[in-house]
């Protein structure tokens, strides 16, 4: 294993030296490395640890090189600020000081260094890449047709989900603990991961294949020509075969995800494709507006449709019994004290701090109209209907995953960072890259929709992923105030 991480990381310094953004591509392909573990003398890493440390390091050489870093070069002018540099900065606060309430223990250092430090040092890295001089247009270098971003988290997107179908075509390569739920897990360890990576990537990805089918002029062949049967392409054959790549990578990831069962992350692109729909334009408006209809329609005639939807709406199922339980409980740890409600659990702490307020198990209602009679009862139907409760990571809600990690300040400002993301992204207004606009966008609709019953940031991947759609949006921003 040292040999080999050894020799990885002095092949990735090479390619980030010689090619910044192309190894930049590269950690976004591989971010779920994050999965393999080693241990630096007595400290815990990850690959994925390395290669952002590996591409900070190079890019800050280079910049100092290159005197393109204003610290070692007085003489540059005009120098914007990081877009979301004031909440980036409470942000480290907050999180060191979370890390001072769980104890600093050394998984709260883990969790201050995997989940905030090194996201940001991607973030910045990611925006000097993409936005380091004045004259370098953001549209144009961020989003053009051949931009390496989207084409690493196709591929990304598109390892995962042949993986994952490969699983349940062959029953090979499912965790044991997965192995009998009929749930695939792609290259991860449990099913939910696959909804919360591939989620907002299916809705990204649909804004850029919207914006290569948009931008592909059709060549239209005169008489003669047709008479003489010169027949010539009608489509540019490297833009056909780009749209192809990411239709497949878009269907198979929504593949995954279904076959994953995420349920979570399907509700979540279906309302983010239905508000794309009806920002785009009014053909696409008329047509989300119709199919509103019909599935109103459809639920309106079946009644056992409908049913199983208000209850899974209402999260009167068992899982979201399970969810309603866990957020109950996370709740009262959270109000029971003053130094809960301001200072949440503390980083990597909330497994500790929710045992005295932990339930063993509940009973999962049912239909039953005689459900509250048998429980009190029957002690053999209080044995079909008792589900035992484990004491999770993270409270599964994206307002209390936060709160229990980073107190009230930290949830206020997250929740602040999304509401400016999503203004930010409502506001531009060029008609030209209005489909990748929308699909940055409705991305992070997805994150927070999937992130009501589930845990969308404290995971090494996810971190990445949520910091670099903001730092998408900050560069989109900048470019609409030169504008």
């Amino acid at each position: 294993m040292e040999i080999f991480v050894l020799l990885f990381t002095i092949l990735y310094a090479i390619l980030a030296w010689r090619k910044l953004d192309l190894a930049m591509a590269f950690l976004i392909v591989a971010l779920p490395v994050y999965q393999i573990r080693f241990n630096i003398g007595f400290l815990p890493v990850t690959l994925l640890e390395i290669m952002i440390l590996v591409l900070f390091i190079i890019w800050f050489i280079q910049g100092i090189k290159n005197k393109e870093i204003p610290l070692f070069n007085p003489r540059l002018k005009n120098i914007k600020s990081y877009p979301f540099w004031k909440e980036i900065m409470a942000i480290l606060v907050i999180a060191f000081i979370a890390m001072l309430v769980a104890g600093s223990s050394n998984s709260a250092l883990g969790i201050l260094k995997a989940y905030f430090i090194e996201p940001i040092m991607f973030f910045i890295v990611f925006i000097n890449i993409f936005k380091i001089k004045e004259n370098r247009p953001a549209f144009a270098t961020l989003w053009r047709g051949k931009n390496k971003v989207f084409w690493a988290l196709a591929i990304s997107a598109l390892i995962i989900s042949i993986v994952a179908i490969y699983q349940k075509i062959t029953g090979q390569f499912i965790p044991v603990n997965w192995a009998d739920s009929g749930r695939v897990t792609g290259v991860f360890a449990y099913p939910n991961a696959v909804g919360l990576y591939l989620g907002p990537i299916v809705i990204l990805l649909g804004g850029f294949l919207i914006s290569i089918l948009k931008s592909t002029k059709f060549q239209i062949l005169n008489s003669k020509e047709i008479l003489n049967f010169k027949f010539q392409t009608c489509l540019p054959v490297g833009k056909v075969l780009k749209s192809i790549f990411v239709v497949l990578s878009v269907i198979c990831s929504i593949v995954a995800i279904y076959l994953a069962q995420s349920e979570g992350a399907l509700i979540g692109i279906l309302v983010a494709g239905f508000i794309f729909g009806l920002l785009y334009n009014k053909k696409s408006r008329q047509a989300v507006i119709g199919l509103m209809i019909v599935g109103i329609m459809i639920l309106g005639f079946n009644s056992g449709l409908r049913h199983e939807v208000v209850k899974k709406v209402t999260l009167m199922d068992k899982d979201g019994q399970i969810r309603r339980q866990l957020w109950s409980e996370t709740w009262q740890m959270l109000t029971d004290n003053p130094r809960n409600f301001i200072f949440g659990a503390g980083l990597a702490n909330y497994q500790n701090a929710i045992v005295p307020y932990h339930q063993s198990g509940i009973y999962v209602r049912n239909d039953d109209p005689e459900f509250d009679k048998m429980v009190k009862i029957s002690l053999e139907y209080q044995q079909q209907v008792w589900q035992p409760l484990e004491i999770y990571l993270y409270p599964h809600n994206i307002l209390l995953n936060f709160w229990s990690e980073l107190g009230l300040a930290g949830v206020l400002l997250f929740t602040w960072i999304i509401g400016k993301f999503l203004v930010i992204g409502l506001k531009i207004k060029d008609s030209k890259y209005k489909a990748l606009v929308l699909g940055l966008t409705c991305a992070m609709i997805v994150v927070v929709i999937h992130g009501l019953v589930d845990a969308p940031y404290f995971k090494n991947d996810l971190a990445i992923l949520f910091w670099m759609l903001i730092a998408m949006m900050g560069i989109l921003n900048l470019e609409n105030k030169e504008k």
